[in-house]
């Protein structure tokens, strides 16, 4: 298999650093960017030589793309970029401040969007490269509790649509990756909780926000078998624009698309009544 240069963000802990570990053993050269110099030492200790940690906050719309291009010159062209940081904010819609909100967006949607654009010139001007993001298959179906998570994954969901069809004249793939419940910290300490005030959300919500904390740590999904899918995709000439992961989210993501199929179904005559009868005027 070909080597080729990743770039990953957010590979201190869970899927991110299950990517890094996969394509650095498939022989990979891997710059993972963390967010202190403890976990910069200890991703480099993973590979000497192979594995590259930088420092970087993916909100620093400044430095990302500076970072970028500091280690096309230094490492090498990137072939593979992993927009992977990113965290999760448990509440619901009326109890979570909407400071709390933007910061999700933050970090989750612009700072993979800026990770992206900052890789896209120098792919385009080579003609090639493979563009990934970290959804979640809360990009493609909701559950309660995680309103603004969800939100932030579907906007991101878009933005890779899109980006898709407009790179692929240049011969850059883009894929969404969009995992299930897997046995990492998000669920954990990595979750941000927004605070209960509202009793009308008790017999909903305190049952699932328990059930969330119990499972952290027992998942199903398997990170190592994550990033070997990932690094599988990655390798081959035609990959997929989403990649689903995990059982338990092929199963909450089919049923998700089938309700919205249903839902377009029954309402088709209704949403044809909108037209102008005489047709679009050109």
């Amino acid at each position: 298999m070909e080597k080729r240069n990743w770039f990953i963000t957010g590979v201190s802990t869970g899927l991110g650093r299950a990517f890094a570990q996969a394509a650095l053993a498939a022989g990979h050269t891997v710059v993972g960017t963390v967010r202190s110099e403890r976990d910069l030492r200890a991703f480099e200790e993973l590979e000497p030589g192979g594995a590259h940690g930088r420092l970087l906050d993916v909100t620093d719309g400044d430095a990302v793309p500076r970072v970028v291009t500091e280690v096309e010159e230094r490492v090498g062209p990137l072939d593979v970029v992993i927009a992977n940081a990113g965290f999760g904010l448990e509440g619901t819609f009326e109890e979570t401040p909407l400071n709390e909100v933007r910061r999700q967006f933050e970090v989750n949607v612009f700072g993979s969007m800026a990770t992206l654009q900052a890789a896209l010139p120098h792919m385009r001007r080579r003609r090639r490269g493979h563009l990934m993001a970290v959804t979640s298959m809360g990009g493609l179906m909701a559950v309660p509790g995680m309103s603004a998570y969800c939100g932030s994954k579907f906007a991101l969901e878009g933005v890779l649509e899109a980006l898709g069809k407009e790179v692929a004249q240049f011969g850059i793939h883009v894929t969404a990756i969009e995992p299930g419940s897997f046995r990492t910290d998000w669920a954990g300490r990595s979750m941000t909780r927004a605070a209960r005030s509202i009793a009308d959300y008790d017999e909903l919500f305190t049952p699932i926000r328990a059930a969330r904390q119990r499972a952290s740590g027992n998942q199903l999904g398997n990170p190592a078998k994550a990033g070997e899918a990932v690094v599988r995709i990655a390798s081959i000439e035609q990959p997929p624009a989403h990649l689903v992961l995990g059982s338990d989210a092929l199963r909450l993501v089919t049923a998700a698309r089938r309700a919205v199929d249903e839902d377009i179904s029954a309402w088709e005559t209704l949403s044809r009544t909108t037209d102008f009868a005489e047709g679009a005027q050109l």
